[in-house]
């Protein structure tokens, strides 16, 4: 079968084709950093994260561009207030993005361009843009420089809206502007502003929109055309919006396919850092596992809502524990990655990732199979077992779940390694004593090692291969 995407123009999920055969080039909007990501800015990380596992396992070639905006209003604002330079905010706040994305499991992107690193061709954009009459200096002195939205007639297209229908942004400025509903691509530099916070341009000292720094970015390390362009609903207007028209109006075909993931919510409401309802990763990695966390994430499918609750959470970590509790007792909780192939995922889970990414199918399939092994392992079938297990582990690897998996390793574990190789010791000297007196036929000592293992945390399954334990 063939990848579905939702195509957002035509409201369908249509045939993925990609531009180039064999290979998919994807660019995603990137975080404003300002203050540290929630869980609504993560939960982008993690949908794409598992496109990108599904499109490898399925044999192409991923290219992953994801930006850091790292100049922009609110970052000075925010370092002003806090007493640094701006680009120490911004850096510190880049440095705990990438804390929270490792912590849940992603894969690093391809490449991660900086804004600030991109000035040259941004100016050459808003030249192209300039010379072909869609858009201009404002003529109050300000050396800021608008998009005209009128000048391009397909602008909407993205969010099927007319021009006519659309109010400009209630914390937009009118200064300059020949229409409110122009935006930004270059502004000029304000004397309360620190002079780092500025570069030369034509049109005078001054620093990129933000629209603008993504629409290079995209072109630069993908090309004129690409596959994917994606990131959070609250993105697709005013700034993929805008993001598409001063593209096409530069000469350039741009993004194929639009994709975008619903928010992560706290009482109905979008969580937000301007609202006070943002749940820190930080802050929740460190009360519920970082797996469990992911797979809260990653369970239900991304165009629809999440609601963030102590109950939710709580429900992906028994699930969690579900997963774990098998791979124990398969023997396998404790093996490096996963000698991954296709063929070892169910068609059932290829049927639903290839329809538009759909992981609640996805997952229920995982759960089934892990019921077909325990039904396996308990009537002695070792051949089923393992069948089981190999698609277990491959269903895992692709959601970004496989705790052998590398991206794992750099997560705190509740033991180090040689604790971990001590304990190990420990176990196999015990259970060897307990299955010395199975065999004698002492019942009595081996339930009470079982027992006092359990009294301990340490839970004791056995089945035809032996006895396994988890912690």
């Amino acid at each position: 079968m063939t990848y579905q995407i939702y195509d957002e123009a035509s409201g369908t999920v249509v045939p993925f084709v990609p531009l180039r055969e064999g290979e998919v080039s994807i660019y995603h909007c990137g975080l404003t950093v300002q203050a540290a990501p929630h869980l609504g800015h993560i939960r982008k990380e993690v949908v794409f994260d598992v496109l990108r596992r599904w499109l490898l396992a399925s044999g192409y070639k991923v290219r992953i561009v994801a930006n850091v905006t790292d100049i922009d209003d609110k970052i000075l604002t925010k370092s002003s207030a806090a007493g640094l330079q701006w680009y120490e905010l911004a850096y510190a706040v880049e440095l705990q993005l990438h804390r929270a994305y490792q912590s849940l499991g992603c894969l690093p992107p391809t490449y991660e361009p900086r804004a600030t690193g991109h000035i040259p061709e941004m100016i050459d954009m808003i030249s192209r843009l300039v010379d072909a009459g869609h858009a201009y200096a404002a003529d109050d002195g300000s050396g800021d420089v608008y998009f005209d939205v009128k000048s391009w007639p397909d602008y909407g297209e993205l969010t099927h809206q007319r021009l006519d229908d659309m109010a400009p942004a209630e914390d937009s400025d009118p200064r300059g502007k020949r229409d409110p509903r122009d935006f930004a691509l270059w502004k000029g530099h304000k004397s309360d502003e620190p002079a780092t916070a500025c570069w030369p341009s034509p049109w005078g000292s001054g620093r990129p929109g933000w629209h603008l720094e993504c629409s290079v970015m995209a072109v630069k390390y993908l090309g004129e055309s690409f596959d994917i362009h994606g990131g959070g609903l609250d993105l697709r207007f005013p700034h993929h919006e805008n993001e598409l028209a001063q593209a096409k109006a530069a000469g350039y075909p741009f993004a194929k396919y639009w994709m975008h993931n619903a928010f992560v919510t706290m009482a109905g409401e979008k969580m937000s850092k301007s609202l006070g309802n943002g749940a820190l990763v930080t802050e929740v990695t460190a009360q519920y596992p970082p797996r469990a966390v992911r797979l809260y994430l990653v369970a239900p499918h991304y165009r629809s809502a999440i609601e963030l609750s102590g109950e939710s959470l709580g429900e992906a970590t028994a699930q969690l524990a579900r997963i774990d509790s098998y791979l124990a007792r398969a023997g396998v909780l404790d093996d490096g990655p996963v000698d991954f192939a296709f063929d070892d995922l169910p068609v059932s889970f290829t049927v639903a990732m290839d329809d538009d990414l759909s992981t609640p199918a996805a997952v229920a399939v995982l759960f089934d199979t892990i019921r077909a092994g325990h039904k396996a392992m308990d009537g002695g079938d070792v051949n089923a077992a393992e069948d089981a297990t190999k698609a277990v582990r491959a269903m895992l690897h692709v959601l970004g779940l496989d705790p052998g998996d590398l991206e794992w390793s750099g997560v705190a574990s509740a033991r180090s390694a040689r604790t971990g190789e001590a304990l190990d010791g420990l176990m196999g000297l015990v259970l060897d004593q307990r299955a010395a007196a199975r065999q004698a036929k002492d019942w009595a000592t081996a339930d009470a090692i079982r027992d006092r293992l359990n009294s301990l945390g340490i839970t004791v399954d056995d089945s035809p291969t032996g006895a396994r334990w988890t912690l």
